[in-house]
């Protein structure tokens, strides 16, 4: 029977009680992950307070209505600070969707099996990484689907970035001025291997010791096409990832510092590689992980895919001149626990600490801003996921089950006021198309012969 006695007070003194311990045990009226495991429903684990933002806002906000400037006040503790400001005072709308009850509809289908199937077998060892029972590295799917601290929830971030085996991620990039006006237009591609950590068990030869392969190559314009990078991750989340570049005016692979994560990638963008998946950096190079809150919060989550769009772009509006900000729906997320963390192994690195918002329904960041080294709010990195349907289109696997994947992002520096925001796009200059779980992925674009090769 569904409990119904437990007003809106009870639900935030219980959030404010479990953020004070420092803990992120999911779940108010029972623990979350026992009853996703055995039904994949959430409604009995928080009262009807915490299943609509109908009920949260008494009414004040409804499923359907937008967010905006109006009536933003209303929603201001479910909102990080940058995207309130960006509603308050730029113009920006939010539209708001049915909250997901469903968690099968939160995952990659074959992560969240391996999710099911391989709990309570993650451990961290003596050196601070995430191994199973056995000692050796983990097998596949969140390592901790219930995380209690910060370090548990980045570990989930860390170990398998888009929950997939690999991806390629076709992107349509634009950066927006200041003043409104659109600065730069890019195409590029963002390809992720894991070579251990994977759901079809699977480790590649010669690889036994890292986690992936990452590269990012631009295909336009022509000033930057062939522009690549290529990140070789350790399992060892106290290694630093070694990382090289092609550039087409020098026409050689060349090797790049480690503090190269926190500049852009290219001119005008506020993209840097440590930005990825609020984890683009090993979980080890970070330190002083601490849960600081806990509650409901608003978050791009479903219906978020725009497949019925021309190469599944969106449109935008707001800012100085209507084309800041793209169209977003998010919902009412029930239960979000937000954590901190430092940079302790960058001395040199612009930003002094993070903080990331992560739904405990599928342990995913749904917000994350960054502060410089006086503390000072630097910038945003805010995703938008969602299964890939819409009406009578969809996106299936080989096996016809429906992908899920992030679909857009917009990382905005309020220090600056420039705007990155990009899609995953169906295509782009090149021929390239998004997919995932795709044999010869390393082969293709992730080694420095592949890059040379991408480049020219």
């Amino acid at each position: 029977m569904h409990i119904r006695k437990y007003d809106h007070d009870y639900s935030r003194r219980f959030f404010m009680e479990q953020a004070a311990k420092g803990i992120a045990t999911a779940g108010v009226l029972g623990p979350l992950w026992p009853m996703i495991a055995n039904s994949a429903d959430i409604t009995k684990a928080y009262p009807d307070e915490l299943l609509s933002i109908d009920a949260w806002s008494k009414g004040k906000i409804k499923t359907g209505d937008f967010i905006t400037a109006e009536n933003v006040e209303i929603v201001k503790e479910l909102l990080d600070p940058v995207a309130y400001m960006q509603v308050k005072t730029l113009g920006r709308k939010i539209k708001i969707v049915p909250t997901t009850k469903d968690v099968t509809r939160m995952y990659p289908h074959q992560y969240l099996e391996a999710t099911l199937k391989n709990q309570g077998k993650a451990k961290f060892d003596s050196g601070g990484n995430v191994v199973n029972a056995d000692g050796k590295p983990w097998v596949g799917g969140n390592p901790f689907p219930d995380a209690k601290t910060g370090v548990e929830s980045a570990a989930n971030l860390t170990l398998c970035w888009g929950r997939h085996d690999n991806s390629i991620y076709c992107i349509k990039d634009q950066e927006v001025a200041p003043d409104g006006s659109l600065s730069y237009q890019y195409d590029f591609a963002w390809v992720e291997e894991n070579t251990l950590a994977r759901v079809d068990g699977k480790t590649f030869p010669g690889a036994d010791d890292k986690l992936r392969y990452q590269s990012v190559f631009f295909t336009s314009p022509v000033d930057v096409k062939g522009t690549g990078y290529l990140s070789t991750w350790y399992y060892d989340q106290r290694k630093f990832p070694d990382l090289v570049g092609y550039l087409p005016a020098f026409k050689r692979v060349r090797k790049f510092p480690t503090n190269q994560r926190f500049e852009p990638l290219v001119a005008g963008s506020n993209l840097y590689l440590s930005d990825a998946w609020a984890a683009g950096d090993p979980m080890l190079t970070w330190g002083n992980y601490k849960i600081i809150g806990r509650g409901p919060f608003l978050g791009a989550v479903s219906q978020t895919w725009y497949g019925d769009h021309p190469n599944w772009e969106r449109p935008v509006h707001g800012g100085p001149k209507g084309q800041t900000f793209l169209e977003t729906s998010m919902e009412f997320c029930p239960d979000v626990v937000v954590f901190e963390a430092e940079p302790t192994g960058y001395p040199r690195a612009p930003v002094g600490k993070k903080r990331v918002w992560m739904d405990v329904r599928n342990q995913m960041y749904v917000a994350y801003v960054t502060y410089d080294r006086r503390g000072e709010l630097f910038k945003s990195f805010e995703p938008q996921y969602s299964l890939y349907e819409k009406g009578d289109k969809k996106y299936v696997d080989a096996s016809g089950k429906t992908h899920w994947s992030w679909t857009a992002v917009m990382s905005h520096n309020v220090q600056d006021g420039r705007m990155t925001r990009f899609v995953q796009a169906k295509s782009i200059t090149g021929g390239y198309q998004s997919g995932y779980d795709n044999p010869g992925m390393i082969e293709k674009f992730m080694t420095e012969q592949a890059l040379q090769r991408l480049g020219t």
